[in-house]
């Protein structure tokens, strides 16, 4: 198996993140993962149930991966660098709901959110 790529910033892991998530399509299911994987955890504990809020990361990747895999053909940052990767599907969501994501991918430049 081959190395993970490095880098030497998270700013410049982010930009290969973006270029990772090119198809609108995986975007979109990377949002829907993102949100009901949330949404799994606070109904796990409002439901006094907090054990199932274990499966988060299997609603929340199974959404992503399916958009890496079946759409993007590519593999998830994810296997490579989890934390980054974590941290990145919030400031992509960030940026889709904020309506920057666009222009961020469109100019190249992403800058690590500091709003």
């Amino acid at each position: 198996m081959p190395e993970p790529k490095t880098f030497n910033s998270y700013e410049e892991f982010f930009a290969f993140y973006l270029e990772e998530h090119s198809d609108s399509r995986n975007r979109l299911l990377h949002a829907i993962g993102t949100f009901l994987g949330l949404a799994v955890v606070v109904a796990a504990f409002i439901f006094r149930h907090p054990i199932y809020a274990l499966t988060w990361p299997i609603v929340s990747y199974g959404f992503a991966w399916t958009g890496h895999f079946l759409i993007e053909g590519n593999k998830p940052a994810t296997f490579g660098h989890p934390f980054w990767s974590f941290i990145s599907d919030f400031q992509m969501l960030w940026l889709m709901l904020t309506g920057r994501l666009e222009e961020r991918m469109a100019n190249g430049s992403s800058p690590v959110i500091r709003e």
